[in-house]
């Protein structure tokens, strides 16, 4: 699904964390360029 595309990844501190889907990203096959969590409160 993600084959040849570069991702920028942004996850939540309370949901899903950056990192977590950066490793799913990457399994799929993605380049992840930039990872970060924030708090969305």
């Amino acid at each position: 699904m993600f084959n040849g595309k570069q991702v920028i990844v942004i996850g939540e501190r309370d949901g899903v964390a950056g990192p977590a889907i950066a490793s799913c990203v990457t399994a799929s096959g993605g380049n992840v360029v930039l990872v970060h969590t924030d708090c969305f409160v």
